[in-house]
């Protein structure tokens, strides 16, 4: 996909949304670009990370992130995604944000979604499309937002010592091992995320481990790995810093994402 405004995709004249399914090997990357109407970018499969201006977001298949019109945004796929993206009529779904926003998929949103994209565009003057749509727009106006993203630092070290942190959450690397990576003192890198990012390294990195585990939890992993996969070497720290955030326990979010109830 070029870069820059993109508007092949957007719905034409007697089409309020037009749609698209890709299958993305690992590692490929979406460059920066936008289109004209309001994006729904949802994975049946696999994870993508997806960035806006400084705004970063991991998205697992149970979630997708609602993308306004005219919004600059690029995406990398970590692993193979099929991917699946409904393009919708500016002021389609007046109720959704005007900012990106990660939004929980239920099952019969998942099932909407996708087919839609089978039928490739939905019609105003076709019955049966004008009721998907409706659907369609309806489940994602009340479907639930997700607090997860992060804002990254432009700085070219503190962006490293960032990119760094992410990709190696689990080995929990210290401040000090970060910044002599990426060629800077731990002072300067302290001050770059507090003047850039609005918080200190320390709350910067907690929000980075709970993006990463709410994608663990998504996929089915137990509480105790997404501790240890976060840098946690005990799980009760992990799940007192989950609470503060959601209010529930990890095992009581994640059951209630999956529609059960969490056993006591």
């Amino acid at each position: 996909m070029r870069q820059g405004f993109i508007d092949d995709y957007d719905p034409k004249p007697g089409t309020s949304v037009s749609t698209l399914a890709y299958e993305y090997p690992p590692a490929f990357q979406v460059p920066e670009h936008a289109h004209g109407a309001d994006q729904v970018i949802y994975a049946t499969r696999g994870a993508m990370e997806v960035s806006a201006g400084q705004s970063f977001w991991l998205i697992p298949p149970q979630f997708a992130i609602w993308i306004p019109a005219r919004t600059m945004h690029r995406i990398r796929m970590p692993g193979a995604v099929s991917m699946r993206t409904l393009y919708l009529r500016r002021g389609l779904a007046p109720k959704l944000p005007a900012t990106c926003t990660v939004l929980h998929v239920t099952p019969l949103l998942r099932e909407l979604i996708v087919e839609a994209v089978q039928i490739g565009q939905l019609r105003t003057r076709n019955r049966l499309h004008r009721a998907l749509r409706d659907l369609v727009v309806c489940h994602l106006q009340k479907a639930s937002s997700v607090p997860i993203s992060l804002t990254l630092p432009k700085d070219s070290r503190a962006l490293a010592v960032a990119q760094a942190l992410i990709a190696n959450q689990e080995r929990n690397p210290s401040l000090d091992s970060l910044c002599a990576g990426a060629g800077a003192g731990v002072r300067t890198i302290e001050r770059l995320f507090r003047s850039e990012v609005g918080i200190d390294f320390a709350t910067w990195r907690r929000q980075a481990r709970l993006m990463k585990a709410v994608e663990l939890l998504a996929t089915g992993h137990l509480v105790k790995q997404a501790a240890f996969a976060t840098g946690y070497r005990q799980p009760s720290a992990f799940v007192q810093m989950f609470r503060r955030t959601f209010g529930v326990t990890p095992k009581a979010w994640a059951a209630a994402l999956a529609g059960r109830r969490a056993p006591g």
